[in-house]
């Protein structure tokens, strides 16, 4: 373990040194509550779920508790990432600084001193902050921070994590970089969801009322959180066309209810019949229909991981984010970016080192994109064949 005192910049003495070992030694025989700060998105709880997974198998008797946005709560618990679900808005979202105040200081006043290993994920000024006050014995954070801090903040937490990682260079290594800072093997890296049996049964109403069988569909999602990482909606129905022309596979519009107008922009632009599930599932079904998806295609976002983590292949669309960092994980892939540096297409909106803000993803050519998708679903049907005949 990588061990930090109160105060981060001073030099430990050999016998300071030796005696936080020997505490979190002895606290880690005993871990029986562990707390997560993830406030971030679905995307980045996905990628999360494989560090809890591997802290439930290196600590079995302990519950996890996750403080999560308020919209995942429900999810996370659904899908068993933690045993209870905490909801967080770290963002202002309207509220006075005292109202801000009032909803942090509430937090902290109903988790403190009741965890014996808390993890700061969120990484931010305000979840370091947190983070100490929350005051497990065990505290988990970056050093040095994702973003630099300034020179007056220090990292409150007493156990060092390597901000980006081991193992490679996808994002999931640096949610998963806390488990070598507290000595523990990783016994598998990669994300995995499991629907519920409600969420598969709802799954297998909307299937039927659009006449959709399991594994004969395409889950297409053009929205994303940021207009600059969505595809052009016509470009997605170009690419919806041509994948039915040429395989009979129909596809499947998910989203959320916020996601409704690129939606309806699809349905009138493909001439192919197309069903829509937008603003229709919870992210509970989403996942169901996702696992029953025969391949997933649409922007980099936080349901290309939920497909990845119920192991359906999936095709990926990028403009400034890196796929290499960001790709659907542990799953038969086809990444598209454009060439960079990019020419800019939208100068005086992009902004520029701002992956949600620019607009490079809508450079990618129609033609590209059916090519990767015609690839991808050729080849699983391939491997799909030879399965069979192995089988037989």
């Amino acid at each position: 373990m990588t061990f930090r005192n109160e105060c981060p910049r001073q030099i430990f003495s050999s016998w300071r040194f030796r005696q936080i070992v020997s505490m979190n030694a002895s606290l880690g025989d005993g871990i029986r509550s562990i707390l997560i700060i993830q406030t971030k998105y679905i995307g980045d709880v996905v990628l999360t779920s494989a560090l809890v997974r591997n802290l439930r198998l290196s600590y079995p008797q302990a519950s996890v508790t996750m403080l999560c946005a308020p919209g995942l709560k429900q999810f996370i618990v659904a899908q068993g990432i933690a045993d209870v679900a905490v909801g967080f808005e770290s963002r202002g979202r309207g509220r006075t600084l005292r109202k801000r105040l009032s909803d942090y200081r509430g937090v902290i006043s109903d988790l403190r001193r009741k965890f014996d290993l808390s993890i700061d994920l969120t990484d931010s000024k305000t979840s370091r902050m947190m983070h100490r006050l929350i005051g497990a014995p065990l505290r988990v954070g970056f050093d040095p921070p994702e973003h630099p801090m300034k020179f007056w903040e220090i990292q409150l937490a007493n156990v060092l994590a390597a901000t980006f990682g081991q193992g490679g260079a996808h994002y999931l290594y640096r949610n998963l970089s806390p488990l070598h800072a507290l000595g523990l093997d990783c016994q598998d890296p990669t994300p995995r969801l499991q629907p519920t049996r409600a969420a598969q049964e709802e799954c297998a109403r909307i299937l039927a009322e659009n006449a959709l069988a399991k594994k004969s569909y395409v889950a297409v999602h053009a929205g994303a959180r940021f207009e600059g990482r969505c595809w052009p909606p016509q470009h997605f129905a170009a690419v919806i066309d041509e994948v039915y022309a040429k395989t009979g596979l129909r596809s499947l519009l998910v989203g959320g209810p916020d996601e409704g107008l690129a939606a309806q922009r699809i349905l009138e632009a493909a001439a192919s019949p197309v069903a829509s599930a937008v603003g229709k599932a919870s992210l509970e079904v989403l996942t169901a229909l996702l696992a029953e998806a025969s391949i997933f295609l649409g922007n980099e976002s936080g349901p290309m991981h939920i497909a990845a983590s119920v192991r359906t292949p999936a095709v990926g669309l990028y403009g400034l984010t890196s796929p290499e960092q960001w790709g659907p994980f542990g799953v038969p892939n086809r990444t598209l970016q454009p060439p960079m540096p990019c020419p800019c297409i939208a100068p005086g909106v992009c902004k520029e080192n701002n992956a949600g803000r620019v607009y490079c993803v809508q450079r990618l050519q129609v033609a590209d994109v059916a090519a990767a998708t015609l690839d991808l679903i050729g080849t699983e049907v391939q491997k799909s064949a030879h399965s069979g005949i192995s089988a037989a």
